[in-house]
């Protein structure tokens, strides 16, 4: 049997270490409801202060096995709640314990922190086909 696994590894400024620690305490408030949840809102994920306490990046890390809509959906939040702008944005890879057909890929979201949405996403299995058909690869 295969095990099929999402990893990601990234930071994210929040631009001051007031922020940072509102981050952290939203997330840990979020993870203390989710133990109760059906859907919880940040599983699949972990978050960590670097450089703390007077670090402004936190690290998004999955554990084991990744969440990228629960990330997208949590840094959204944020960018609500502490007003962050600009752009954003953070790769991840599909991975199998075994070899598989279609088990290895990977992609990239972007993400317009001001305007609160994904703004751009790639998968490379997509891009890959679309390739083999005939598409343009630069599209």
């Amino acid at each position: 049997m295969a095990d099929y696994f999402t990893h990601f590894s990234c930071l994210l400024n929040v631009g001051t270490p007031d922020k940072a620690a509102r981050a952290l305490a939203l997330f840990q408030s979020l993870r203390e409801a989710d133990q109760d949840a059906e859907d919880p809102e940040v599983a699949g994920f972990d978050l960590v202060r670097q450089d703390a306490p007077e670090g402004n990046n936190l690290w998004i890390h999955d554990d084991d096995h990744g969440d990228v809509e629960a990330v997208i959906r949590f840094v959204l939040r944020l960018a609500d709640d502490l007003d962050l702008t600009g752009l954003w944005g953070f790769q991840y890879a599909l991975t199998c314990s075994r070899p598989r057909l279609d088990a290895f890929g990977g992609g990239a979201h972007v993400i317009d922190l001001g305007a609160r949405k994904s703004v751009g996403w790639t998968s490379s299995q997509e891009w890959l086909a679309e390739a083999l058909n005939g598409e343009d690869v630069d599209a």
